[in-house]
């Protein structure tokens, strides 16, 4: 377990849990928190036998945006010194994204602004009903910049054109049909169902999901002409490879591969 002054770690079981400990302001971000969070996921990232990662937070929110304090640094913070700190969110957003294991967001509660955007940069995300979700920088005459890019992933541009320009706050059940969240169950079933998607995760291939990660991030950019040769390379590889004989072998035998055993 690795404990810090913003957060916990522990991986068991060849998964890893990370939770947001700044309860006392609904786990808002700092510059604090967004070092060691980033440190922490590029720590994880290099763990061999990890099968998946679980982010959350402590207490009633999951992530309610960014800190007064930190709020009020930047405001007397020369541009510079902005883009400095921005682009450190940018880093710890796209270490979320390109995690090269499986992210779940157990989201406990409110996710405001940068908290949305940590859940829309994670694989799957499992709501509370309870939760509620806003992009409301433009309240502050800002903009959601840093996390556009993975909101806009997540529920597209049409969505993004009426939350992003509103920044009205929409509750669990929106962010399920708009695809920002992928399964929403009652508060005290949260940690039932995060157990059941790492159980799932548990039977894929642990390989074939590192290669599916690295194909969801080139494909969708790729031109037709090019991702023809890129995925007949991919699937040619994993077929002749050690866990794909095995996949393929336990298939045609009617047994349980042996990562799921």
């Amino acid at each position: 377990m690795k404990t810090t002054e913003t957060l916990v770690a522990e991986v068991k079981s060849n998964v890893a849990r990370v939770t947001i400990t700044r309860a006392t302001v609904h786990n808002a971000f700092n510059e604090t928190l967004i070092a060691e969070l980033g440190q922490v996921l590029r720590d994880l990232s290099t763990e061999k036998d990890l099968r998946a990662l679980v982010l959350t937070g402590e207490g009633k929110s999951f992530c309610a945006g960014a800190d007064l304090n930190w709020m009020r640094k930047q405001k007397d913070a020369t541009y510079e010194e902005n883009v400095a700190d921005a682009m450190e969110l940018w880093r710890l957003l796209e270490a979320l994204y390109r995690f090269p294991r499986p992210t779940i967001a157990r989201v406990n509660g409110a996710a405001i602004g940068g908290g949305a955007g940590l859940v829309a940069a994670c694989d799957i995300a499992i709501a509370s009903e309870l939760a509620v979700f806003s992009l409301s920088e433009v309240k502050l005459g800002l903009v959601p910049a840093c996390i556009s890019p993975f909101v806009l992933r997540k529920i597209g541009e049409g969505a993004c054109r009426e939350l992003f320009l509103t920044g009205e706050r929409f509750f669990a059940k929106k962010a399920l049909a708009l695809g920002l969240v992928r399964e929403l169950v009652p508060h005290d079933e949260l940690d039932i169902a995060v157990e059941k998607k790492i159980e799932f995760l548990r039977t894929s291939g642990p390989v074939a999901v590192a290669a599916c990660k690295d194909l969801l991030l080139k494909v969708p950019r790729l031109p037709l002409s090019e991702a023809g040769p890129l995925t007949a390379d991919i699937i040619a590889r994993l077929r002749v490879g050690e866990e794909g004989q095995e996949g393929m072998a336990a298939f045609l035998e009617r047994r349980k591969p042996s990562w799921a055993e």
